[in-house]
């Protein structure tokens, strides 16, 4: 009793001194502090509810198929995977990882969900040779499997407002070490104080004093995450009080594996450009190429060590301050148990491991995220891409890509001065299934300004001129490739009464010339004298059919004079090197949500072809181009065992140089000129020629057949009747047909010299009419 008599005593006392004080205080709490403590922890709690992390949505290549015949080489398979952000460790044994001995690569895949049901991860044993792979192993049941596809890699991605990339994960997904760890280095008493660690502010206030500057924090993770989400990172007396009462306010509303959940996600961890990397699972893949599930100790550390300062420590730029970093917290994995110092000891030996290149692609190749964009706006509007959390699965494939803009920046150089104004495009798709595979839009590698593969209207020239000809091939009645075409000279009137005289690009006319040759040599004159027998109104209507409504119907259209993108020309080549099927060009696959389900797929249902036995025919003529006509020196390099079918081309003047193959499964078409449509001074063999082979010579691929398609035979003919004839009767060519279309009667050489004495021929004149204006257009 004595001692609280005293206490009363002391406060009657001091009560007079103390009344004013106390009654402010108790104003300033409960008109101040209270009511802001109110709305501080409404908005806390707000925000924390709705808190919805913005995931922008991933853009990816095709999945890399693996299977006994695919063509692969060594190169291309290494480009694939780093392209997807392999490491190559040496030892190939966790996810995301590969090794090499000899011709044997030792690949442990991650898995993903696509848009084709994606594959589970896989530890796989690849076996290439001779330009194919041989074998697929899988490692944890030693037995070939079939085929296997590597994850995909990511090759763009569309951003929201804030340029955040980010990867969702559950805490319960989160390995047990980075969890510990992240405790042991950023905040060891997480689990028991309430958002703000009094005696951590202590021990680094003495801390900082005895050092004479600030050399320990004293921040929670809860007042981190507070600072990530509410405030700014300014230095004053007023953010830190409400650091501290947001941080205790969360810690009243929510409980700790929900905070600790948010922070995962959340902190930030690195930059690269203007977009952030947040969270641990999108800095796992950034830094590291896999995923969080699949790094190993001292990786985890490294991540954590990247807490204190991402720039600080950033180990692409300071990999020695990285490096101390991360052995740092190693240090203190082992001092809390987390691990063992054999362990630690273990990682701490080992190197950093980072991948060369971020996992943070933002449009890497623009020309084809251009036709993206354009194929999927039916179904997707740029405010529902960039709300994110999507995975777009496209056609691409990224060692094609690569290798087209190698092959055009070596052809250009190679081109000396002329190249320094010469620009170029190139489209390269999948013959048999019309995906796109690459799409290059100048001659700069990642350009984002003009697009030619997709903008550039440029006269085609030659190019065209297969089309002619599969037109007339259709009545095999009437044509076949043995057929004699009139080469000699044309003049025309046009409407405004000047004559239209054509010619050949040697200057010279030759008379009457089998058609193969006329399509090998590209001989112009042959080619009108087809066309207007055919009737330039059936051929327009064949183009129409292609969407190239546009084109006006004059005979100058024979020999190109109508300006297309190469997009546009590779869809029509892709009709001859799908042997008929008219396929729409894709560049998307399919699309995924952020669960793994599939919204949307696009695919093509090829129906049964049409017109094959002519497409069959002009592909056959188009091998002739590369072996004795105007593309000739391919059948000259070491491109000659791929039997390739294509096609030169060239715009008056030398403006445009164009050309168009395709083997077995891959079409290249490439595109050479100036913006300003100045003479470039290139045919289509000194140009756009060049850089396909340059492709070509790197590119996997399987070779064309040199034999004739299913439905043609071959036979000898005369070329002046059109009728069969012996191999040793003069002029005799042996071409192939259409099966069943000639007589099985064969002419001898008497019969076929009498009829050639009373001039039998089977061409037409070419009838005289008026044609629009227009350039004379060469090979």
């Amino acid at each position: 009793m004595d001692f609280l008599s005293r206490i009363r005593s002391i406060a009657r006392a001091c009560w007079p001194w103390l009344r004013i004080p106390f009654w402010i205080c108790t104003g300033l709490f409960f008109g101040f502090v209270l009511p802001y403590s109110m709305i501080l922890s409404k908005r806390v709690q707000d925000r924390f509810n709705d808190l919805v992390f913005a995931v922008p949505t991933r853009v990816y290549s095709q999945p890399v198929r693996l299977a006994s015949g695919v063509p692969m080489m060594p190169a291309t398979l290494e480009v694939e995977l780093t392209f997807a952000g392999y490491v190559a460790d040496g030892h190939g044994d966790v996810p995301g990882s590969w090794a090499k001995r000899g011709s044997t690569y030792y690949i442990s895949s991650r898995g993903y969900a696509g848009p084709d049901g994606g594959e589970l991860p896989k530890h796989i044993r690849v076996v290439l040779g001779q330009g194919t792979v041989q074998s697929v192993t899988d490692l944890a049941t030693n037995q070939i499997i079939a085929q296997t596809h590597l994850d995909p890699a990511r090759i763009a991605t569309v951003y929201g407002a804030k340029q955040e990339d980010r990867s969702i994960l559950q805490l319960s997904d989160v390995p047990p070490l980075l969890v510990g760890g992240l405790q042991a280095v950023e905040d060891r008493d997480f689990k028991h104080h309430i958002g703000v660690d009094f005696t951590a502010i202590l021990r680094a206030a003495f801390a900082d004093l005895r050092a004479g500057h600030t050399v320990q924090g004293a921040s929670t993770i809860t007042q981190q995450l507070v600072r990530n989400l509410f405030l700014s990172r300014d230095q004053t007396m007023g953010r830190k009080l409400n650091e501290a009462l947001m941080s205790i306010l969360l810690e009243m509303h929510y409980d700790k594996s929900r905070i600790l959940d948010a922070y995962i996600n959340e902190v930030f961890l690195g930059q690269q450009g203007n977009q952030a990397v947040r969270g641990f699972a999108a800095a796992s893949e950034f830094y590291f190429g896999r995923r969080l599930e699949f790094l190993r100790p001292q990786e985890i550390a490294m991540l954590v060590g990247l807490v204190k300062g991402p720039s600080q420590f950033d180990p692409r730029r300071f990999p020695d301050r990285a490096l101390a970093r991360r052995n740092l917290v190693l240090d203190q994995f082992a001092s809390t148990g987390l691990l063992t110092p054999d362990q630690a000891r273990a990682a701490q030996a080992t190197p950093l491991g980072v991948i060369e290149n971020g996992q943070l692609p933002h449009d890497r190749f623009p020309a084809f995220m251009q036709l993206v964009r354009a194929q999927i706006t039916n179904d997707f509007d740029e405010d529902t891409l960039r709300q994110g959390n999507l995975s777009i699965f496209t056609t691409l494939d990224p060692a094609t890509q690569l290798y087209t803009e190698q092959a055009i920046d070596t052809t250009i150089k190679s081109l000396g001065k002329r190249g320094d104004d010469t620009q170029a495009a190139a489209v390269i798709t999948d013959s048999k299934t019309g995906s796109v595979l690459a799409v290059v839009g100048s001659k700069f590698a990642g350009d984002q300004g003009f697009n030619r593969a997709l903008d550039a209207q440029r006269p085609i020239g030659s190019t065209i001129k297969p089309f002619v000809y599969l037109v007339a091939l259709t009545q095999p009645g009437r044509w076949n490739l043995a057929t004699e075409l009139d080469d000699s000279p044309i003049s025309m009137r046009q409407p405004d009464g000047t004559p239209w005289e054509p010619h050949n690009d040697d200057n010279q006319s030759h008379g009457m010339v089998p058609m193969v040759d006329a399509l090998a040599y590209s001989w112009n004159l042959a080619t009108i004298h087809l066309g207007l027998d055919v009737g330039v109104p059936r051929i327009k209507s064949f183009l129409d059919s292609f969407g190239l409504t546009k084109i006006q119907p004059g005979p100058s259209l024979l020999i190109g004079a109508i300006d297309l993108a190469p997009i546009q020309v590779a869809q029509l080549y892709q009709y001859l090197a799908s042997d008929g099927h008219a396929l729409p060009l894709l560049a998307v696959s399919g699309v995924v949500d952020g669960n793994g389900r599939t919204i949307k797929r696009y695919e093509v249902q090829s129906g049964q072809g049409e017109y094959q036995p002519a497409v069959r025919l002009v592909t056959w003529a188009m091998q002739q181009v590369a072996t004795y006509g105007t593309a000739h020196s391919l059948a000259e390099s070491s491109l000659a065992g791929l039997h390739v079918a294509g096609k030169t081309g060239t715009s008056n003047d030398l403006r445009d140089s164009w050309f168009a193959g395709f083997t077995g499964d891959r079409l290249g078409v490439f595109w050479m000129g100036r913006d300003d449509n100045k003479p470039s001074h290139l045919f289509g063999a000194t140009g756009a020629l060049r850089a396909w082979q340059e492709l070509f010579r790197k590119l996997p691929t399987t070779p064309l057949s040199a034999a004739p398609g299913e439905g043609l035979e071959m036979a000898w003919i005369n070329p002046s009747d059109g009728r069969r004839s012996d191999p040793q009767c003069s002029g005799a060519k042996e071409v192939p047909v259409i099966a069943g279309s000639l007589s099985s009667d064969s002419e001898g050489c008497f019969w076929q010299k009498v009829g050639n004495l009373f001039g039998s021929g089977s061409s037409a004149p070419a009838p005289a009419g008026a044609v629009p204006a227009t350039t004379t257009v060469t090979n």
